[in-house]
C-alpha cells in the first residue's frame, strides 16, 4: 500500500504504511528524511507515539517505533518526520530523580527544566583529546579495591551469570563508591535495561534508604517496555553523564545493567530489518555498536570532570566466549568475573580471583594514590592464589592427606583468602586501608620466604610473623 501525503498545520504528514513488522513501520514515498530522525506516529485514535528512522532509501523509510506497534494499522496511521534526532533535556537538577528508558519522569515529578537539548547519540571521545585514566575510586569491596582497582575514566565491566548476585553487587557499588578526595563532586548515573518491576523497586528503595539517590540519576527501561526502547536507554544515560562531567565538572560513575538485554534487542531489530546475522544471530556491527557506548567514558584534556563506566552483562550458560562478553572484553580495560562455585559456597561477593583483571589498576594505585605496598600486595595475592588452584587440583587426584606440609599451608591460605578477604557483608563498606591490612593478614598464613614478589623492606613493615588467621564470617 502506498501512502498519501497531506499537509496540516503541524507540517507534512504521510498517511498509511506499506507494512508493519514487529517494532518497525515502513513508510513509502518519503522525501527530505534523514537517518536517525525522530518520527511522530499518530494511531487511529489520535494518540501519538514516537519512533526514529532506522533505514532510508530513495523510496521508503524504515521507522523504529519506540513505544511498540501494538494497535497500529497500515491504513490509518499518520507519520510526521520532525527533522531532528532524539534529544534529551539535560540539567544537574536531574540528580535525585528517577526516569524511564527515554528520559521521561517516572517518579511522579515534573519534567526537568532545561534550556539545553542534547543529542543522545553523542560521540565517542576523540583519542587525541583523551587524558589517561588515573586516580583510585574506592568501592568498599576488597575483591575490587585490593586486586582489581577501578580508576577514574576507566571502562570496567562485570561479567555475571543467571542467578548470580550482580544486582546486589551493583547496588552496593553505587551506594559505597567514593573518591578519596572529599572536596571533589562525585555523581552517579544508573541505567537498567530489561529489568523486572521487582528488581527496579529493589534498586529505587535501596538507593533512597541509603541516601545514595541524592547524588544519583536513575533510568529504567522495564521488561514490559518495548524492547527497542533499550537501544536508547544507555545513550540517554550517557548523554546526561557527559553534561555532568564535561559541562559541570563532576566526576561521574555510570553503571549500565544488563548489556546482554541491550544486545538481545539489537539482534531483534536486526532480524526484523532482514539483516544478515553474524555470530549467534547478532548483527555484524555488534562490536562497533558496543564501542559507540563504551567509548563515551573517559577524561578530556581541559575538563576537570570524568566519566567512569561499569557495565554489567550476564553470560548465557556462563560462557565467557559468548559474543557479548567476548567483544566487550576487547573494548574495555579489564573485567570483573563472578564465579558460580564461590557463590554456591556462600562467598559474597563471588568475584573470581584469577579471571578478573583491571588493566589500568597500576596507574591508579600505589604511592600518592592509595599506599605504596598496594601494587606489590595485589601481585603477591594473585600469585599465591594461582598456586592454591594448582594444589587443589592435585588434592583432587591424590587426596589432601598426601600433600606436602607447604601445600597444606597454601590450602589454608586459599581458605583464608576466600573467607576473609573476598567475602564481606552486603552492607560492609571497607576502606582501602582495611582491605590492605586484610591482604597482609591472609598472606601471613604462608612462610615469609614464599612471598617472592615482596621486597624485604615491605615484609619488615607489613608481614605478621607466625600469625594465625581465623576465617570469620562478615555480616
Amino acid at each position: 500500500m502506498q501512502n498519501n501525503i497531506v499537509i496540516e498545520d503541524k507540517g507534512l504528514q504521510y498517511v498509511g504504511a506499506s507494512r508493519i513488522e514487529g517494532p518497525l513501520v515502513v513508510v513509502e514515498r518519503v522525501r527530505d528524511v534523514g537517518y536517525d530522525e525522530i518520527v511522530e506516529i499518530i494511531d487511529s485514535a489520535g494518540r501519538p507515539r514516537f519512533g526514529r528512522v532506522l533505514d532510508i532509501s530513495d523510496k521508503q523509510a524504515v521507522v523504529q517505533v519506540l513505544e511498540g506497534t501494538t494497535g497500529l494499522s497500515n491504513k490509518n496511521i499518520r507519520a510526521r518526520f520532525l527533522g531532528e534526532s532524539f534529544r534529551l533535556p539535560v540539567s544537574r537538577h536531574m540528580l535525585g530523580r528517577v526516569f524511564d528508558g527515554l528520559g521521561r519522569p517516572a517518579d511522579g515529578g515534573p519534567a526537568p527544566l532545561s534550556a539545553e537539548l542534547r543529542d543522545v547519540n553523542g560521540m565517542p571521545i576523540n583519542p587525541y583529546a583523551r587524558r589517561y585514566p588515573r586516580e583510585f575510586i574506592q568501592t568498599g569491596l576488597s575483591a575490587i579495591d585490593g586486586m582489581n582497582a577501578l580508576v577514574r575514566g576507566q571502562k570496567l565491566p562485570i561479567f555475571s551469570g543467571n542467578g548470580l548476585p550482580h544486582d546486589r553487587l551493583s547496588a552496593q557499588i553505587m551506594r559505597q563508591a567514593r573518591l578519596l578526595e572529599e572536596e571533589v563532586e562525585f555523581s552517579m548515573v544508573f541505567a537498567a535495561m530489561g529489568v523486572k518491576h521487582d528488581v527496579a523497586e529493589f534498586f529505587i528503595r535501596n538507593f533512597r534508604e541509603s541516601g545514595a539517590l541524592a547524588r544519583a540519576v536513575m533510568f529504567f527501561s522495564l521488561a514490559d517496555a518495548p524492547s527497542v526502547e533499550r537501544l536508547l536507554t544507555p545513550r540517554v544515560a550517557l548523554t546526561l553523564a557527559e553534561h555532568l562531567a564535561f559541562d559541570c565538572g563532576q566526576h561521574v560513575l555510570v553503571l549500565l545493567t544488563d548489556m546482554t538485554n541491550y544486545c538481545e534487542s539489537l539482534r531483534e531489530v536486526g532480524t526484523a530489518r532482514g539483516e544478515i546475522p553474524g555470530r549467534k544471530g547478532y548483527p555484524g556491527y555488534l562490536y562497533s555498536d558496543l564501542a559507540s557506548i563504551y567509548e563515551r567514558a573517559g577524561r578530556i584534556e581541559g575538563s576537570p570532570g570524568s566519566i567512569t563506566q561499569m557495565a554489567i552483562l550476564t553470560m548465557p550458560a556462563d560462557d565467557i566466549s559468548h559474543p557479548v562478553p567476548d567483544l566487550t572484553g576487547y573494548i574495555t580495560e579489564g573485567q570483573i568475573v563472578l564465579d558460580r562455585d564461590l557463590f554456591q559456597r556462600g562467598v559474597y561477593p563471588p568475584i573470581a580471583g584469577l579471571p578478573s583483571l583491571s588493566r589500568l589498576m597500576k596507574d591508579g594505585v600505589g604511592k600518592g594514590y592509595t599506599r605504596e605496598d598496594h601494587p606489590i600486595l595485589a601481585s603477591q595475592l594473585f600469585a599465591c592464589y594461582a598456586y592454591v588452584k594448582r594444589v587443589r587440583g592435585l588434592a583432587d587426584v591424590i587426596g589432601e592427606e598426601e600433600l606436602s606440609a607447604l601445600d597444606k599451608q597454601y590450602l589454608k591460605f586459599g581458605e583464608a583468602f576466600e573467607m576473609r578477604f573476598l567475602r564481606q557483608g552486603e552492607y560492609e563498606n571497607r576502606s582501602i586501608e582495611t582491605t590492605l591490612e586484610l591482604g597482609w593478614d591472609v598472606l601471613s598464613t604462608l612462610p615469609r620466604d614464599e612471598l617472592h614478589r615482596v621486597s624485604d623492606a615491605l615484609l619488615d613493615q607489613y608481614y605478621r610473623e607466625s600469625k594465625d588467621v581465623v576465617c570469620e564470617v562478615s555480616v
